[in-house]
């Protein structure tokens, strides 16, 4: 074994996150957006299985809105994406034009979006350096 055999290439140490810490804010926002996501996701397959819509409309629909969801995840760094989050939650809780218990579920996930973004502002203001 040489020496060249030890020393690891400086691409392989781990990277640093840029920006600073992560805000509460943010990370309470992609938590209950990646739970909804899961059950935006079960709920299209229950509306398809219901047949109260055409199958494309309820399966292309729900994913189309999966794919919203997801993508508000990745996008969370920009201060637009919070409205953009707002206007998520309203149409999930209006899909319970189709699906009637997905008035009841979206009301909680915007209740739970509404205390994340309510309980992370202020924490995080909290931490800022006075």
């Amino acid at each position: 074994m040489t020496d060249s055999d030890s020393v690891q290439p400086e691409d392989s140490a781990p990277r640093a996150r840029r920006g600073g810490p992560r805000s509460v804010k943010r990370s309470l926002a992609s938590i209950v957006l990646g739970f909804e996501t899961i059950v935006v996701f079960l709920a299209a397959l229950v509306t398809y299985g219901l047949s109260s819509i055409p199958p494309f409309v309820a399966l292309g629909g729900g994913a189309l809105l999966v794919l919203a969801l997801v993508a508000l995840i990745g996008l969370l760094r920009y201060s637009w994406s919070y409205p953009v989050g707002w206007a998520l939650q309203a149409i999930v809780i209006a899909t319970g034009f189709i699906t009637p218990a997905m008035f009841f579920v979206g009301a909680l996930f915007a209740a739970m979006w509404a205390y994340c973004m309510i309980n992370g502002t202020r924490i995080d203001n909290q931490k800022e350096p006075s």
